[in-house]
């Protein structure tokens, strides 16, 4: 295992997950299980100890709930910040609005394929958009359709070029920056410039609370 391995921690109240996801990672050559938990509690003193790269959080545990434990280990400011990346077993959660919030990068369904939750797990690592981009749109949409929009003049918002509105928008799709610099015709790099640009003027901490930000602003909708 190289020094520059994705650290992973697995939290989930059922043993078969934590054993089964923490095997499959175990496996690949870029990624390092460093530990796991079987609640919430004791997930959110473990990760504050071990300090892994991106934590795998269970929605719904005892002792603490996920949303909860993303929450105090998000708002630690640890270094380097830890990546939670939300585990639910449903399409439509109620806690995923929530889960954005509180900053988590993504959303990741129990039975997804292998491929995917190694993927995922890469993705998060990096930074990068929102996994599962048709899973994740529809987990949102379907969340914040049933919020009426909280503040059409965000703070922030009249500030962005037209060309970053654009890469907002299409993040709040789930875009990521290779995709965005596909569809705007531009190179990656010039979109990385643009998504911390955006990020710095909304004061956002990442990619996650620019979604919420646009579909509670109206800059994009949930129809």
């Amino acid at each position: 295992m190289t020094s520059a391995a994705i650290t992973v921690f697995i939290a989930d109240d059922q043993a078969m997950v934590r054993q089964g996801f923490g095997a499959l990672l175990a496996a690949q050559p870029d990624i390092s299980v460093i530990g796991d938990a079987p609640d919430g509690k004791a997930a959110v003193a473990e990760v504050r100890r071990l300090r892994p790269d991106v934590v795998l959080m269970d929605v719904r545990m005892p002792e603490l709930n996920g949303i909860e434990a993303a929450r105090q280990i998000l708002a630690a400011n640890l270094t380097p910040r830890p990546r939670v990346l939300m585990l639910t077993t449903f399409d439509i959660d109620d806690y995923v609005y929530e889960a954005l919030r509180v900053g988590a990068s993504g959303f990741l369904l129990k039975d997804a394929p292998a491929e995917e939750l190694v993927r995922a797990v890469r993705v998060v690592a990096a930074g990068d958009a929102l996994l599962a981009p048709s899973i994740t749109r529809r987990l949102i949409s379907d969340t914040i359709r049933r919020r009426p929009v909280v503040d059409a003049e965000a703070p922030g918002l009249a500030d962005l070029t037209p060309r970053e509105r654009e890469v907002l928008e299409h993040i709040a799709c789930g875009l990521s920056n290779a995709e965005i610099a596909e569809t705007l015709f531009v190179a990656e790099q010039t979109v990385k410039t643009h998504v911390g640009k955006v990020l710095a003027k909304l004061g956002l901490r990442d990619r996650a609370q620019a979604v919420v930000l646009a579909y509670e602003s109206g800059v994009v909708t949930a129809g």
